[in-house]
């Protein structure tokens, strides 16, 4: 046979033959399920049903690092509605095979040598005994509901009926990572051994001991862990499950919504029937827009930050080790805990050793809820907590290879203490501002040494908060990018690169996203049917919400310098309606935000918060029309516009960074796939079109430039 993917031998045994499948893609660091990879296990499947009269046993293992990655992604890209009866044959076929196998009357065992994850997972469970290397690195389960899939390829079926309904939702549901251990104490994995060379012996030993093996669902007397849906207790918590999934997912994942029902029907019908139940969910989902949205986004795209994409390439890998942090306020003392969980020494300064002091004990209040639990020991707690040196003077800044500016966004502040910890600096190493809308450029002016200035954006909160956007400066090098770019990654970050502009990326569009919602408030339409159309399109919290959090008073403040840029520029600026109700908020109603007492919501102590009554009279017209789509098109398609300015402008210089940027850093559904895949998703001449509707209806904000249109149709993913 001609097999590509895998390796089919027979061996002589004491006890007899043992024939061994060794998945073995050729020209790939993974084994995947690709076409070839289908066609090579039919055959190799066809093969040991012949062989298997003289059979004692099979072994399942692999040649690669890691045991088996799952499904191949990129012929799902390709993949529309009209695909779905193939898909479901396929998957189908898949099965076939796996179900051939696991029936065949001799013991399956499956060797997993390193991490099993999706249809890798579902491969390590056609083995009727699954022995695992006992390493903490090597990670198993079910992850493809991140991706807006579900775990088609008997995961469903198969976890369901190992653990219970209730035992599996949070392997299947919640798409629960697990390592070996855990493996064992659940019962998916059966046996740990010490290293990968132990692994075939221990499953000769096995296959020796137990020459007839079965699956436990088809023994006659198996019953369902936990019992059937029909059981009283499994029935009351079913019958809540799909509105307590609806009011997560608002019906914009059907994913979640499918991984119950297969679950469910699955377990009131016999193995195979449950089977092809799981294939049909699963053929509908492959099929389906958000799929592709969330597997571009989640798998190639996170894939593409991880790998490094977008950072300079011959440029030596950085591992930071002593960083220092001016102002030990939230962001400060939250960047000082990213560095110190990571190993990095930290300098964190502060004009008082005090303040420096109270920024360093968000360190132990964030990790003393671990230590109280047992997640973290008393002794890792206090290693964390010595690696951070508080700090009022700038010259225990010496010998640092990078220093983070955190201070308040003012020019003429950020250019003072640059100056002060520069000279601090190791021979090599660099300065950042973490500003969020100052553009670098212009800070630079205050270094000594511009190209090796530039911005590390974070979110706040830092500890939460996954994001990282990297602002390369007009005189920004090449090196300097590539550092700052892997010290995000040694946090455990991701990392995205942009050039600079004001507002960058993230801030920029955020910016669009808040003001439209302060528009439509402007514009008559009732504040609660602008928060709740933006928390049913997907969004996390509506504009207006957002706005209190951030403080209006931030956004006033942040226009203030904006004209006096502009200004000193000699250019004039015209404040979008948006911003002006805002300014009109704080200036003249005395709404700062939430911090100030309250904005667009009052704060009632020990109460939920609730929107300022007062905003009925001052801005509801009777007479305004809207409706809940064209609220939501306006909050999504105002931030996708933007992000195309962006591409065209190039600030951004990818899509992957503008989808990462989007659903990472300012909330943009991830039911779309981030900002640009929200066009492709749409269809880039649908997207125009409605563009030209809104930007008629409501203004320029809508309105896409020749450039924005080129720079759509250049970016746009091709599998």
């Amino acid at each position: 046979m001609q097999l590509k993917t895998l390796r089919y031998d027979i061996e002589d045994m004491p006890a007899g033959k043992v024939a061994a499948i060794t998945f073995d893609e050729q020209g790939s660091p993974v084994n995947t399920m690709c076409l070839q990879w289908q066609d090579d296990m039919a055959a190799v499947t066809d093969q040991v049903l012949k062989d298997k009269d003289s059979l004692k046993g099979l072994i399942l293992a692999s040649a690669k690092k890691t045991f088996f990655a799952g499904a191949d992604l990129k012929g799902l890209m390709r993949s529309t509605a009209g695909d779905a009866p193939r898909v479901y044959a396929e998957i189908e076929r898949i099965k076939k095979c796996f179900r051939t196998l696991e029936t065949l009357g001799i013991p399956v065992v499956t060797c997993i040598n390193g991490s099993a994850l999706g249809g890798g997972m579902e491969t390590a469970l056609v083995g009727h005994h699954r022995i695992a290397v006992d390493d903490p690195k090597l990670q198993l389960g079910l992850p493809e509901l991140t991706l807006g899939l579900i775990p088609g390829g008997t995961g469903i079926t198969k976890f369901t009926r190992l653990l219970g309904l209730m035992g599996a939702q949070p392997y299947i549901m919640e798409g629960k990572l697990f390592g070996p251990r855990e493996g064992l104490q659940i019962g998916i994995v059966h046996e740990l051994a010490a290293s990968a060379g132990e692994l075939r012996a221990r499953a000769l030993d096995w296959i020796a001991a137990h020459p007839q093996a079965q699956h436990p669902w088809d023994a006659k007397d198996y019953k369902l862990p936990g019992g059937a849906p029909s059981n009283p207790k499994i029935a009351s918590a079913l019958v809540v499950a799909p509105a307590m999934l609806k009011t997560k997912t608002r019906g914009r994942y059907p994913a979640p919504e499918a991984a119950l029902a297969a679950m469910v029907e699955g377990a009131q019908v016999d193995y195979d029937t449950a089977t092809r139940i799981e294939s049909r969910y699963l053929a509908s989902l492959m099929t389906g827009a958000v799929a592709r949205n969330m597997v571009n986004t989640f798998f190639f795209n996170l894939n593409a930050i991880k790998s490094g994409q977008s950072r300079p390439k011959d440029v030596p890998r950085y591992q930071p080790r002593k960083v220092g942090i001016l102002g030990a306020g939230m962001m400060g003392a939250g960047i000082a805990y990213a560095q110190a969980s990571r190993g990095i020494a930290t300098v964190l300064k502060d004009v008082s050793l005090d303040k420096a002091e109270h920024g360093k004990a968000y360190s132990r209040k964030i990790t003393q809820p671990r230590v109280d639990k047992g997640r973290m020991s008393e002794r890792e707690q206090q290693a964390l907590l010595k690696r951070i040196t508080p700090a009022a003077d700038a010259a225990a800044l010496q010998g640092c290879e990078l220093i983070i500016e955190a201070v308040f966004e003012q020019r003429e502040l950020k250019a003072q203490v640059t100056q002060e910890a520069e000279p601090m600096l190791a021979e090599d190493g660099f300065f950042a501002s973490n500003t969020s809308t100052l553009p670098i450029s212009g800070l630079a002016q205050a270094s000594r040494r511009p190209g090796k200035f530039i911005g590390i954006h974070f979110f706040s909160p830092v500890d939460k908060m996954k994001l990282v956007e990297i602002i390369r400066g007009q005189q920004t090098d090449d090196e300097t990018v590539a550092r700052a770019y892997d010290y995000a990654l040694a946090l455990g970050k991701l990392p995205i690169v942009v050039n600079d502009s004001r507002g960058f990326y993230t801030s920029r569009t955020f910016g669009t996203y808040v003001m439209e919602g302060a528009a439509m408030l402007g514009e008559g339409i009732p504040a609660a049917a602008i928060e709740n159309a933006a928390v049913q399109a997907g969004l996390p919290v509506g504009p207006l919400a957002v706005l209190d959090e951030t403080a209006l008073s931030l956004s006033v403040h942040v226009l203030e310098q904006t004209r006096a840029d502009y200004a000193a520029e000699g250019k004039p600026l015209a404040a979008t309606p948006g911003e002006l109700l805002v300014e009109r908020m704080v200036k003249q109603l005395k709404r700062p935000g939430r911090a100030g007492g309250g904005g667009f919501y009052d704060y009632p102590a020990g109460e939920k918060k609730r929107l300022w009554p007062e905003l009925k009279a001052l801005f509801e017209k009777s007479g305004a029309a809207w409706n809940v789509q064209d609220i939501q098109d306006r909050l999504l398609y105002r931030q996708s516009v933007e992000t195309a300015r962006c591409l065209a402008e190039g600030v951004l210089t990818s899509a992957h960074d503008a989808n990462i940027g989007s659903i990472f850093g300012i909330g943009f559904p991830a039911w779309t796939g981030g900002a640009m895949q929200f066009i492709y998703g749409q269809g880039i001449e649908a997207f125009e079109n409605r563009c030209a509707q809104l930007a008629a209806k409501h203004g320029n904000g809508f309105a896409l430039t020749a450039e924005a249109k080129a720079a759509i149709r250049k970016h746009e993913p091709r599998y």
